[in-house]
């Protein structure tokens, strides 16, 4: 698990002077990756044993299990290689090996009660993500209605229950509107599950469920004027991959209804 999304999980246990390390780690972490327990509180002016409590409170056993966090990212962003296809072709066997690993079943058990499930994509290629995931499901017959646009969304928001179910699918995680939707949710008890990039954002700390995205920029040219191309595919690779595990689970639902 990422760092990143240890802070989203425990935010709320958290505190300000918790953030002042994260912050201080989130923008030194090759520094953070050599430094001592005693060097990272001095240089946060914080006692070794408050770095210790904020690793503890992420889950952490400790320290060492913080550092060891932050070296295993190190191992994820360096690629030996600078051919820009590989480098694509290796994260998508990465996140591919990492997603099969993870349980769907929270949100397989949301998706399965939904009485009505809304989808709402944040951005052009979000929206596209939300029609690809209205397609893939379709065919298992579970329908997801997308909602476009701002005044839409908001309308549709007033009249959700909790048998209700939304899922928002956003890259940043700060779109306004997606965050005022999701605080309103939250108010009104009504499920959300998120899709956004792995890094600490409201959006997820919101939602009932988040799953991480992990996308990455790849330089195409040795001339740092030109942007770095920034691959999306992971989207559609991830919800395909989750609606082949909710195949199984509504399987296994139905397989035990019957045996009651």
């Amino acid at each position: 698990m990422r760092l990143e999304e240890l802070i989203n999980r425990h935010q709320q246990e958290l505190n300000q002077t918790d953030y002042i390390i994260w912050k201080y780690i989130y923008n030194h972490k090759n520094e953070c990756r050599k430094m001592s327990v005693h060097q990272l509180a001095a240089a946060c002016n914080v006692s070794s044993t408050t770095v210790v409590r904020f690793a503890q409170k992420l889950s952490l056993d400790g320290f060492s299990d913080l550092k060891a966090l932050l070296k295993m990212e190190k191992e994820y962003a360096v690629c030996p290689e600078e051919n820009a296809v590989k480098k694509i072709i290796d994260q998508y066997q990465r996140v591919s090996r990492e997603m099969e690993k993870k349980s769907f079943k929270r949100v397989n058990e949301l998706l399965y009660n939904a009485k009505r499930t809304i989808a709402y994509g944040s951005g052009y290629v979000q929206s596209n993500v939300v029609k690809e995931l209205k397609r893939l499901f379709l065919f298992d017959k579970v329908l997801i209605y997308e909602i476009q646009g701002k005044d839409e969304l908001t309308s549709i928001v007033k009249t959700l229950t909790p048998e209700d179910l939304v899922i928002i699918v956003s890259l940043s995680g700060e779109t306004p509107l997606a965050v005022e939707v999701a605080q309103q949710l939250k108010l009104r008890g009504v499920p959300l599950i998120s899709f956004t990039r792995l890094q600490e954002n409201t959006l997820a700390a919101l939602s009932t469920e988040n799953i991480y995205i992990e996308t990455s920029e790849f330089p195409l040219y040795t001339d740092q004027s030109f942007p770095t191309y920034k691959s999306m595919m992971i989207y559609f690779l991830v919800i395909e991959i989750w609606f082949i595990k909710y195949q199984a689970y509504e399987k296994e639902q139905i397989q035990l209804k019957k045996e009651l």
